[in-house]
């Protein structure tokens, strides 16, 4: 299987199961909450995820500060070890990217490209994936900036705090 037909089995993937993240604090499959990082874990086929919302967002049109509707924001790492998926970096803005544009990740300084479809981003490849989450693991906030099909840019800021605590117990419950 190639890497961009893996990825888009991930992010379909993804899609599938974001409704059961939606209520992250009701659902049966979370088996861990780690401060600001959760873990679910689906059987069939089996995956784990940490997952967390953004501790602030902003809008702007313009320059200006607009109040938009966004429907569920959410940071993701997946594990599917059928898929051969380790640390799979999955980020959902709760609008229609812009077509053709990339949200810009930026860790501590250190920033990172992931490519829109629909409502969606990824990196390109596993290695940024890798380099993205070793940055997570020593980062405190992840801020990611992005443009709405409407032309709004949203910057919401993730909290790092419990992420490796999170990662590890996820890579671990789908250790293949």
């Amino acid at each position: 299987m190639t890497s961009a037909f893996s990825r888009v089995i991930g992010v379909a993937t993804a899609l599938m199961i974001a409704g059961s993240v939606s209520a992250q604090d009701e659902s049966a499959n979370r088996v861990a909450a780690n401060t600001d990082w959760s873990v679910f874990v689906e059987d069939s086929p089996q995956e784990c995820w940490g997952v967390s919302a953004p501790k602030e967002t902003v809008n702007t049109l313009d320059g200006q500060p607009v109040a938009v509707r966004r429907s569920e924001i959410l940071l993701f790492v997946f594990y599917r070890p059928g898929a051969g998926v380790r640390g799979q970096v999955t980020f959902t803005g709760g609008y229609p990217f812009a077509g053709g544009s990339t949200v810009e990740m930026d860790i501590g300084g250190t920033k990172f490209e992931l490519f829109t479809e629909s409502e969606w981003a990824w990196p390109a490849t596993p290695e940024d994936d890798a380099a993205i989450v070793a940055a997570m693991r020593r980062g405190a906030g992840a801020i990611l900036t992005a443009r709405s099909g409407r032309g709004t840019q949203t910057v919401d800021s993730f909290s790092l705090v419990g992420f490796t605590a999170a990662i590890e117990e996820a890579e671990r419950r789908c250790a293949s």
